[in-house]
């Protein structure tokens, strides 16, 4: 891709609805939007290059006669920490089983049991079998058939490589800012004004800020980077999950082993055979993901080791290989055999519970701004999210978003026109100009604001990182390493300023919770001195 003038406007649209980013969140949302008004959907890089196509563990609903709703609430509250709003879990639990039932009627294939009920499986944190899942590649099932079903809308049109840099804000005196749309990059190096009367941010999570993930390569935060820069208000980034069982050595992004792997039995052990989580946590190897991340870590610290092993002995190699055939095909190709000594296994960046701060109707605080999915903070994750509570989250606040912007004609109509999608053509090659800045980042937020934070490391890598803001380019890759930049300095800023142990965020020196004066959540605004505390309503 070209470099582009950041001043010269080659294409101008005008559509009701722009939603930016392809997964789950995304294409709910747009198919929902498209029933009654125009949608465009843009994506940075091929339109099933998503988070969600990662998701391997699956969807977590009550769909069974043994389960309920108040144990589900109960579950996500307990992983939570204290921090999960009451609401919101309540409203996403209730509402579950009808969205993951819309996620079928639009093609999604989930697996079923021998009498064609749906075939539930259990993770970490869950008192009950509620995981609705296909094979261990539930979000790559889910993503294909949502986006099938947009192949068949006629109100929706999808534009692949088309790079988001940057939120339309309208300001007007006597008004409140609100956001009007988005600003573009195409796969010509063309700029892109996109006016539209409302605004869906699905752009996932950041994964990328950290040394080993299991998101891919566009997980850079650039939801969050631009909803900042534009005003909205971003909550609790200081959460950020570590999911336990990454396949070690870990490529880019590791390959992650699903957390239900541990749900059908198999247990985390040192390399010299002892159980990680023994006398660490009542569950065992069947804790919440933080603690089982910790475990694994001070196992590491102490030690110096590398690894530890994931031993799938309890699990038939039948039962393994047709629940589990990704994670199966992978240990075979590696050459590894889980049923004898065990999968290697490592913690790696997973999920973001914050983001851009929202209501559970994915309202933000910069009107004509929705957003869902990894890329929001609704405060149903609390300070650590409930497994597989992610998909759930996303389709159920993404069809709540669309209800509500149905309801307000006059705050989204343009007229109902789409551009012709042949005014863009063509796709850009990923520029590793800014890779050397990208990769020190990335270092950095693994040594000083990861698994286990100091406040000296978190004040080293906030001055840090403000050096490193500056060296960043102006090319399109450059927009993406500004914008883990920017993320990367969010969450070393929501770190300090939350001085308790709670959830995902452990910092040495304050083991405990303070429940008298923490913070319920942390949000943070933007000033030209950098971020700036909002006062947390709660």
């Amino acid at each position: 891709m070209k470099e582009a003038s950041r001043t010269s406007v080659a294409v101008e649209v005008e559509v009701d609805v722009v939603v930016i980013g392809s997964g789950i969140a995304g294409l709910t949302f747009a198919l929902r939007a498209a029933e009654f008004a125009s949608v465009l959907l843009i994506t940075k890089k091929n339109r099933a290059a998503s988070n969600t196509n990662y998701a391997r563990g699956g969807i977590a609903a009550v769909m069974s006669g043994r389960d309920e709703a108040a144990m589900h609430a109960s579950d996500t509250f307990l992983a939570g920490a204290g921090l999960c709003h009451r609401r919101v879990v309540d409203l996403v639990v209730r509402e579950g089983p009808e969205r993951v039932r819309d996620l079928i009627a639009w093609g999604t294939r989930f697996d079923r049991d021998d009498d064609a009920s749906l075939s539930l499986g259990r993770e970490g944190g869950h008192s009950q079998r509620r995981i609705v899942h296909a094979g261990d590649r539930t979000g790559r099932a889910i993503e294909s058939a949502l986006l099938r079903a947009a192949e068949g809308s006629e109100r929706l049109h999808i534009v692949e490589d088309l790079l988001a840099i940057d939120l339309r804000v309208e300001r007007r005196a006597g008004h409140h800012p609100r956001c009007s749309g988005v600003v573009a990059l195409d796969a010509l190096g063309r700029r892109v004004e996109i006016d539209a009367g409302a605004t869906f941010l699905a752009t996932g999570g950041f994964g990328q800020i950290y040394r080993n993930t299991t998101n891919p390569a566009i997980a850079t935060g650039d939801g969050v980077a631009m909803a900042y820069r534009a005003g909205a208000e971003v909550m609790n980034l200081e959460f950020v999950q570590f999911h336990p069982t990454a396949l070690f050595p870990t490529g880019d992004p590791a390959f992650l082993i699903s957390e239900a792997v541990r749900g059908e039995g198999a247990v985390l052990r040192t390399l010299d055979g002892d159980e990680v989580m023994r006398g660490l946590h009542p569950a065992g190897s069947l804790a919440p993901r933080d603690h089982v991340a910790r475990g694994i870590d001070g196992v590491l610290r102490e030690g110096g080791g590398t690894h530890v092993m994931l031993d799938c002995s309890p699990i038939s190699e039948a039962l393994f290989a047709r629940t589990f055939p990704a994670a199966f095909k992978r240990c075979r190709d590696e050459g590894i055999d889980p049923f004898s000594g065990g999968i290697p296994v490592v913690p790696a960046a997973h999920y973001a519970c914050g983001g851009v701060a929202t209501d559970v109707d994915g309202r933000s605080s910069l009107p004509g701004l929705f957003a869902a999915g990894e890329v929001a903070c609704t405060g149903l994750h609390g300070a650590n999210r409930l497994a597989s509570n992610s998909l759930l989250e996303a389709v159920v606040v993404s069809s709540r978003s669309a209800r509500v912007l149905r309801a307000d004609r006059r705050a989204w109509d343009r007229g109902g026109r789409l551009p012709d999608p042949t005014i863009w053509a063509g796709s850009w090659d990923r520029d590793e100009s800014d890779l050397t800045l990208r990769e020190e980042v990335r270092d950095l937020m693994w040594r000083d604001a990861g698994i286990l934070r100091r406040r000296e490391g978190l004040e080293a890598a906030a001055a840090q990182l403000a050096r490193l803001e500056a060296h960043a380019g102006d090319t399109p890759s450059a927009v993406e390493t500004r914008n883990l930049i920017t993320v990367a300095c969010l969450v070393v800023a929501s770190a300090l300023q939350r001085k308790e142990s709670r959830g995902l965020h452990h910092l040495e020196g304050y083991p405990w919770r303070d429940n008298e004066r923490g913070l319920r959540d942390t949000r943070l605004i933007w000033s030209e001195a950098g971020p700036l505390p909002v006062r947390d309503p709660g």
